[in-house]
């Protein structure tokens, strides 16, 4: 099992990316954005795995330069990352 929290903070991701994803936190509604970004809602500790594949996925096509990188599909996805990791319960860490 690993410390969700520990990956999340473990995230190096360039600074504009993170800050367009604070922004963004205010207008995460998880009814709407979940289903576009995962194919559907569950439980907070279900979904972080998922996102984080998905963003790592495309973190891969970022460095790699492939014309198909959507900065705007990265925001999104660390907006849901962010917003689901504080729906965690604090005791409810490892996934």
């Amino acid at each position: 099992m690993t410390d969700i929290r520990a990956l999340l903070s473990d995230l190096r991701r360039p600074r504009l990316l993170i800050r367009a994803a604070r922004f963004g936190l205010g207008d995460y509604r998880r009814d709407r954005d979940l289903k576009r970004l995962i194919d559907g809602s569950t439980a907070p500790h279900r979904t972080l795995p998922r996102l984080l594949d998905e963003e790592q996925r495309i973190e891969q096509i970022r460095r790699s330069g492939d014309a198909s990188y959507s900065v705007g599909r990265h925001i999104e996805l660390l907006i849901a990352l962010m917003a689901e990791a504080r729906l965690l319960p604090r005791g409810d860490l490892a996934v």
